[in-house]
């Protein structure tokens, strides 16, 4: 998958053969996978559930204690987000309560004298991933409360980043449609980093050419039905609940 995404980001440079190559492979190279990691953030594609299991008391836990190999998920870097917890009970699972980390700080951690007993909520705490190109490991943290009476496999439903494309074998993890988007990013970045004003403005248009693709794939990857439950799904009903009508008035009459 490099391979061709460095194909496909040369064309959009028209980017002449050796020796009076505008950019070097090994820079473009680096603007793929810096691409693919702000493409995997934005576009919330790459995707696994997966366990992590309570300690006994302890209400804080960092994304790097998440195992992404269980179950299998090739491809993937680190955690850059948790959309949902669950844990284990009997056959199935239960779905712990999410709040914004103000509300869970003042409710929940302001508490002298906690009781153990099984997670009801949950929150996240500290931003952002490690991974990819700037290190591995992840930084993010949550909490949970109560503090945990027991072992409980929480399953998170995590926002991940893809691993770093060193090779042409390796695996790629984002999604098609979303991988024609990377290319147009990275030609974006290729474009900034010449300084002048030509090439700033074709870096426009590449990056205006990524959102394109990137929505593309969003609307591709959507059901029809119900295609505004999912992450960055438009709700179609959204101009009728302000008021918008129809070839842009307002609301009113």
């Amino acid at each position: 998958m490099l391979t061709a995404y460095q194909t496909a980001t040369q064309r959009l440079l028209q980017n002449p053969a050796a020796p009076t190559s505008l950019y070097a492979l090994a820079d473009i190279t680096i603007w793929i996978n810096t691409a693919r990691l702000q493409l995997a953030g934005e576009a919330v594609c790459v995707r696994s559930q997966s366990p992590i299991s309570t300690v006994v008391g302890q209400q804080q836990y960092n994304f790097s204690g998440i195992n992404l190999g269980t179950p299998s998920v090739t491809g993937i870097e680190s955690v850059l987000n948790i959309s949902n917890i669950r844990y284990g009970v009997a056959n199935g699972t239960r779905w712990i309560e999410t709040q914004p980390w103000p509300w869970f700080s003042f409710y929940h951690l302001n508490n002298p004298v906690p009781q153990q007993g099984a997670p009801t909520t949950w929150s996240q705490y500290s931003q952002g991933a490690a991974g990819g190109q700037t290190g591995s490991g992840a930084t993010g943290t949550f909490y949970i409360d109560p503090p945990p009476d027991d072992v409980y496999v929480l399953t998170c439903d995590c926002i991940c980043l893809p691993q770093t494309l060193a090779v042409d074998g390796d695996v790629e993890a984002i999604p098609y449609p979303w991988t024609d988007a990377v290319p147009y990013l990275a030609a974006w970045y290729a474009l900034l980093s010449a300084q002048t004003n030509a090439r700033i403005a074709d870096a426009e248009r590449m990056y205006n050419y990524y959102e394109t693709f990137k929505d593309r794939a969003r609307n591709a990857a959507n059901p029809d039905l119900l295609r505004w439950q999912y992450m960055q799904g438009a709700d179609i009903a959204q101009g009728a609940k302000f008021g918008i009508r129809p070839g842009g008035g307002g609301g009113g009459q």
